[in-house]
């Protein structure tokens, strides 16, 4: 390897080193941590858009997501699952 490549090497794992400190302490430093919802009952709605551009079209839908993480891990047990 040349004294160049070396160099370039080297820059290039401390770009990564650099990267995956800042990753880490954002991580820990978020102020708003908590990730996810309170349980309870009803259901979370998601609205999803999306529109290419231009005047071709689009998509739109709205999900409903149970707050209630019993029953939303019922939504991922097959309907022919034998009980």
């Amino acid at each position: 390897m040349t004294l160049s490549g070396a160099i370039i090497a080297l820059l290039c794992a401390l770009i990564v080193l650099v990267a995956g400190l800042r990753a880490r302490q954002a991580v820990r430093h978020d102020p708003h941590g908590r990730r996810g919802s309170a349980p309870g009952t009803g259901y979370h709605v998601i609205d999803a858009c999306y529109h290419s551009g231009g005047g071709g079209g689009g998509h739109s839908a709205q999900y409903r997501v149970p707050r209630d993480p019993q029953e939303y891990a019922r939504l991922f047990i097959p309907k022919d699952r034998k009980t």
